[in-house]
Parts: C-alpha cells; structure tokens; sequence
C-alpha cells in the first residue's frame, strides 16, 4: 500500500527558491500535496499556482493583495495577509512540512509558529537561524521537530553527516563561488554596476541572495546558520573559496578524511532531498560529469578583500542581538544599492557602520530580537 501524500506548506511560493520547490512537487503528485502558499505582492503568479496546486489556506502581503486575489481565485480558498497570514499558512494548515523561503527576517515569527505547531521545517531562510538560532533550536527539540536544510552548503553537509558521530567532527568546510565580482579588484568595485552584480556566474537565485553572493555577506550569513543546525563552535566552521560551486560543502573527520557532497548547481536537487528525506527520488536535474569537467580549484578567502564575511564571524562569535543587527543592516544596504542610492562597496560600510553603533543584548527573547532589528533598520537607513 502506498503511503499517504505528504503535506506541504510553502512560505515564499513566488520567489525564486519557492517556485523551484513546487516545480518539483509537481513532479511527484502522488507523494506531495501542496496545503498553503503563502507570496507577497505577486498576485498573478500566486494565482496560477493555487489553480495548478489546490492549497486550501493562502496568503500575501497586504490586504490590498488579498482583495486582488480573491478576484482570481476560486472563493472555497481561504485567503490571508501580513505577518498573521504568514502564520496561518506556517501553522494552521494540516501540512506535515513547511519549506521556510522567504527573503530576510520576515521569516522568523512564522517558522517559530510552524514549529510550535509540530511542523517539520525545510530551511531556505537562513536569517531565521541568524537572528534567532537559541530560540529556533530550542524549540525544535522541545517541539520534536526537524530542521532540513535546503541551502546547497548545508544541504550538502547534511548529507555528508549522514551515519556520522558529531563527536569525530573536526571542521566543517563551507564552500563560496565568489559571486559576480571574484575576478575583480576593489578598485574596480568602485564603479560596480548592480546590473553587473546581479549577473551570478553559476547560480539563479533571487536580487538579494545575489548581491549578497557577491559582497560574500551570504557565506557570512550561512556561517552562523552553520553554528546552529550543527551545533559547532565557530572555530571549526571554515570557508573556501571554489569557484564552480561543484563540491557545494566538505566535512573533515578526526581521523583527517575529508567527506563532500557534489553535484550541478541546481537548487532543485537540494529542495528535492529536504522534501524526499530520507528518500531519495529521480531527479530532472543534469547529472554531473566529472570527465568532462576536468578540473575544479580552490582557495582561501582574503577577509580584507570581502570585509561582509570577516565581520560575519564577529557577529558570531559574539552573539546576542549582534547576528540580527548584521542581517538587518545588511537588507538594508542592499534594498539601497538595488535603488541605485549607495555604491556597492557602501553596502559593507552600512553594515559596519551600524554594528559600530549597537551594544548586544546577550540571550535575547523574540521581543528583544525584532526591536534589534527595527533598530538597525532604521540606523542602516541613514549612514
């Protein structure tokens, strides 16, 4: 007898990771059925999904949207807006599984109602991790709940821990393509062009993940992540440089063998194992060919050439509201230069700047959390 279908809820359903994710549901019918979906302002897309995928609760960003939607929809879907949407989607639904995959630090208040709610979390917002990963953690365990992460590099060590002993870890080995400028000096980043940073060699992703590819305030962010799903000091959480984002991350044992996961850069394929764990399904992705590839290389990253990345790892290290402070001046910095109101190299002097300005409350609540935020939001505006 086959099993029942599993039960899936998509916060971000508009987005780059989100249509990726029902992409390959959609794939497999008889296994996935889609509950809720949860956009911002995309009211036409979002509509062509509800028609395609049946969820039976949505939700958007405003209440603007919403009266849109319910112009295109069928009225037997339970429409919803703001962060109390978000919630309804993230918790309310009869979803086994809610894929995490919105932009930024909206995220947070959500997927800490879909794990009180017992829902399993696919992880594509690291800032949920970032800001708060001693209350999201917390919760997971008291809640029994898993966090799978859907990130290429965590992904990746995930699937490299997989029978291992955390005890016999040594590091593990975050990998970074360098975004659209890693051949660039930073004499030439003082004419970048946002066009040109969007431009990511390897991977399609969304404006922001790609500017942040591109300043390395990604990695920095996956750095923390890293600290949380995985339980390591940050001593033992490196980063290299690999510029065909092949090897997308490695774990180094005791016994110095090093284990790593490698495939094409596709999302699809680490969407699909968060969504088939523990299975592994068929995949429409291009298989990889090594021959063919010929050579993949590697170096170590130059803290004063991506200062993002250096200041990533104090923010770590120092923990408390520091984390959320960085994320927010950074989604700040980049909403900027995307307007064409600062340079790309100000985006990391907003960010310092800003972490220049705060004192870090130590185990701060969600409450605490959201006004760190708000507060560097505001400060970030302005430098």
């Amino acid at each position: 007898m086959r099993n029942a279908a599993k039960r899936i809820a998509i916060l971000g359903s508009t987005g780059s990771i989100g249509t990726q994710a029902l992409e390959v549901i959609s794939r497999y019918p008889e296994r996935f059925a889609v509950e809720g979906l949860a956009a911002g302002r995309n009211t036409a897309l979002l509509a062509e999904q509800i028609k395609r995928f049946s969820p039976k609760k949505v939700a958007v960003a405003d209440k603007w949207a919403a009266d849109e939607l319910r112009t295109m929809i069928s009225p037997s879907v339970q429409v919803y807006y703001g962060a109390a949407g978000l919630v309804e989607v993230a918790a309310g639904t009869n979803a086994d599984f809610v894929i995490a995959a919105l932009v930024g630090s909206l995220g947070l208040e959500s997927a800490l109602a879909a794990i009180r709610a017992g829902k399993h979390i696919g992880l594509a917002n690291k800032e949920t991790l970032v800001c708060a990963g001693h209350l999201v953690t917390e919760f997971a365990a008291r809640h029994q709940v898993m966090l799978l992460p859907i990130d290429s590099e965590h992904s990746a060590i995930f699937q490299c821990l997989n029978g291992e002993r955390r005890s016999c870890i040594r590091r593990i080995i975050l990998t970074a393509s360098g975004g659209a400028f890693r051949d660039k000096t930073r004499e030439q980043l003082k004419h970048a062009k946002v066009a040109d940073a969007l431009r990511h060699p390897n991977w399609s992703m969304g404006a922001k993940v790609t500017i942040d590819s591109a300043t390395m305030a990604n990695k920095g962010l996956e750095v923390m992540e890293a600290h949380w799903l995985f339980s390591l000091p940050y001593e033992q959480i490196d980063v290299l440089m690999h510029p065909e984002s092949i090897v997308h991350s490695l774990v180094e044992f005791a016994d110095t063998s090093v284990v790593a996961q490698l495939g094409v850069p596709d999302m699809r394929l680490p969407i699909q194992y968060a969504l088939s764990y523990p299975d592994r399904f068929p995949a429409s992705v291009k298989r990889l060919d090594l021959a063919k590839l010929g050579a993949l290389h590697f170096y170590e990253p130059d803290f004063k050439r991506y200062p993002c990345l250096h200041m990533a790892y104090i923010c770590g290290k120092t923990g408390g509201t520091m984390p959320a402070v960085y994320n927010a001046a950074n989604e700040v910095a980049v909403q900027r230069f995307l307007a064409g109101e600062i340079s790309f190299l100000h985006i990391e002097a907003v960010i310092e700047k800003t972490l220049e300005r705060h004192r870090a409350k130590p185990a701060p609540d969600l409450a605490e959390i959201l006004a760190a935020d708000h507060w560097a939001r505001t400060v970030a505006a302005k430098v």
